[in-house]
């Protein structure tokens, strides 16, 4: 059975969060702090939590309609939520095996729960005239006993035509009897019973405040768990001794200690495996279990014994913390796995995970480690139905899993799955999650040339083919050209690239300002020896541009064309300032001497050379030509050989 729909009105902050679908394995509730993305699972997980929980009238109805409230008549239920549930095909046929196969108009039924009163209130669709056939074809009668059931259209009719019979046969008395087996004798209770109610799911509902324990007093422990006291916590802590087949009352058997180290050393071993199948930021830990004594003036509980405590073992620095000092990241992600185990081997099979921030404290890799144990894990087995504002819990793959919670000035938080509807605050870890991806994604291939600007890319791709028109060497095309829009970026794009494990390389200006932070990250082997190229090593001069590689009197060409409309007359050779080894610079110059309004703009002769390349391409001159083709072999030498 699946959960499809959903409706929440009246529960704290949500006075009407409108009608929204549910994925039939994972789905993310996205929305900025205090939308109510917590207040719409708690809702939900009152459906038929695993563990008792009631709605509280005067706690839980919006403050703002607390006169609307006092106005509605006793007794009459409150709706809070009303949830649209199917039937699975399995559950199908079982219900048409008994009732027949139009028992049902539609696989799917609505339960709703509220204030008030707290029955669980089922509209079923079933088709009971159907239903009666059915029933009435299941008897062998005689003519008269046939004819007799004919006019019934309702259980209420057969069965009062089963009892009218004279001779009823054995099938007619057994199914008579059958009939008076239900609730009432009433069908539509029958199929809640039978059916609706028991094969509903449970809901489980696990925030970041539902971490295990570092240590425990055991008998305190045995105490409230007989009484039902403990902490969802508490009971991710017994299910590592379930795991280990021990129960806490174990430990106070002497005789039997060195028993109990071994299992709980097999039960450490065990969620420790499952735990880093999915836990990549640290494999070098291990999870222990220990029993102390108690310790001179200890408070209590933890004055009385044994007390058993988790410790959290490094192999990487030999030594063991206790297991509520480690991050609370791994804390968290340890003790939602332990308690998902113990719902499962308790029996627990059909549940649906109400999931709140979860991994709240955990680094954006860690995150994304949950996400694939909730894809690997538990979808594949429950529904998941999780809330986040982190953009690294997002998945882009799968956006239609997204439904976005916004709290209106007037209605409280509503529900959405047209994401891009929501305001900016909302969307914001949506697009952050859409910029990541892209960014995992826009440079296709392994081997990364980072360029400062978009001039660079087109000065390389025509120098390329005029090169190898000329029967030189031109740029390998394995090299993913990268323009990342200024030099100030270069540091931080080497590295990302490079904790991507990509082959990255830089060609900067030897001027640009990011050099030094580039060479130290060469320096400390985040990029690849002879991965920095400066324009310099190919024209001859201390300080030069990506421009410097073309011949003077081109370059000017391509800056007269490009401001034609600005220059009264063309810029020449003899009013440039030789001693300056940058030609951009000189132009800067002439354009400040001549105050021209517009500023010089690196981009514009490229774009003319772009445009004219077929006219222009043949005026580029051999010594250009040789200065690419070192330029050029000097990164493909970067690249591994074919």
């Amino acid at each position: 059975m699946h959960l499809i729909k959903a409706r929440v009105t009246d529960y704290r902050s949500v006075e009407d969060s409108e009608i929204f679908d549910i994925e039939d394995d994972v789905t993310c509730l996205v929305g900025k702090n205090e939308s109510g993305k917590t207040t719409l699972l708690q809702a939900l997980y009152r459906l038929k939590p695993v563990e008792g929980v009631k709605f509280d009238e005067v706690i839980d109805f919006p403050a703002r309609k607390t006169r609307e409230r006092k106005r509605l008549p006793d007794g009459q239920q409150i709706p809070v939520v009303r949830a649209t549930f199917r039937f699975d095909e399995p559950e199908m046929k079982q219900i048409e095996e008994e009732l027949g196969p139009k028992a049902l108009r539609s696989p799917e039924f609505q339960v709703t729960i509220g204030y008030r009163d707290a029955t669980k209130r089922f509209t079923i669709p079933y088709n009971e005239a159907a239903i009666v056939d059915h029933l009435r074809s299941t008897l062998d009668l005689p003519v008269g006993a046939a004819k007799a059931l004919s006019g019934a259209r309702t259980v209420e009719d057969l069965l009062d035509a089963l009892d009218e019979l004279d001779e009823s046969p054995s099938d007619a008395s057994a199914l008579a009897e059958r009939i008076r087996e239900w609730r009432d004798s009433d069908l539509g209770l029958h199929m809640i019973d039978t059916y609706a109610s028991p094969w509903m799911p449970k809901f489980v509902y696990f925030d970041d405040y539902d971490s295990m324990p570092g240590k425990v007093s055991l008998p305190d422990l045995i105490r409230r768990s007989d009484a039902g006291d403990i902490t969802r916590g508490e009971r991710a802590l017994l299910s590592l001794l379930e795991m280990a087949g021990v129960s806490p009352e174990e430990f106070n058997d002497s005789d039997q200690h060195e028993r109990l180290i071994r299992e709980l050393e097999n039960s450490g071993n065990v969620i420790s495996d499952e735990v880093f199948e999915y836990w990549s930021q640290n494999t070098e830990l291990e999870v222990q279990l220990k029993t102390l004594a108690p310790e001179a003036g200890a408070v209590a509980p933890f004055d009385q014994g044994p007390i058993l405590q988790v410790r959290v073992f490094n192999r990487r620095h030999r030594a063991s913390v206790p297991f509520d000092e480690r991050s609370r990241g791994f804390v968290w992600f340890f003790s939602f796995l332990a308690y998902f185990n113990e719902l499962e081997a308790a029996g627990s099979t059909d549940l649906i995970l109400l999931l709140d921030e979860p991994g709240l404290s955990l680094h954006g890799r860690a995150q994304e480690d949950f996400l694939r144990l909730v894809d690997d894990r538990l979808a594949p087995k429950h529904q998941v139905l999780y809330t986040t504002h982190s953009p690294f819990m997002v998945d882009p793959d799968h956006l239609n899993r997204v439904r976005t919670v916004i709290d209106m000035e007037r209605g409280g938080a509503k529900v959405s799955s047209e994401i891009f509807k929501a305001d900016e605050d909302t969307a914001f870890p949506l697009l952050a999650a859409m910029g990541i991806e892209m960014t995992q994604t826009l440079y296709v291939g392994e081997h990364i040339l980072l360029l400062e600007g978009p001039s660079d890319l087109i000065y390389l791709d025509v120098l390329t083919d005029v090169a190898e028109t000329n029967g030189s060497t031109g740029l390998d095309p394995r090299w993913v050209k990268t323009p990342i829009g200024g030099s100030g970026k270069l540091s931080t794009f080497v590295t990302l690239l490079g904790a991507n494990k990509l082959n990255v390389a830089v060609l900067v200006d030897s001027s640009t300002k990011d050099v030094g932070a580039v060479q130290r990250l060469r320096d400390n082997d985040q990029l690849s020896k002879n991965g920095l190229v400066e324009i310099s090593e190919f024209t001859g001069t201390g300080d030069a541009d990506i421009e410097d590689l073309l011949d003077r009197e081109f370059y000017l060409g391509l800056v007269n064309r490009a401001y034609a409309s600005q220059l009264t007359t063309p810029i020449t050779l003899a009013d440039l300032n030789p001693k300056d080894p940058r030609v951009i610079r000189q132009i800067e110059a002439v354009f400040k001497k001549r105050k021209i309004a517009a500023r010089f703009n690196h981009y514009k002769p490229a774009a003319v050379l772009l445009r004219e390349q077929a006219e222009l391409g043949s005026d580029i001159d051999s010594a250009t030509i040789a200065r690419a083709d070192q330029l050029f072999t000097r990164l493909n030498s970067l690249l591994p050989r074919r």
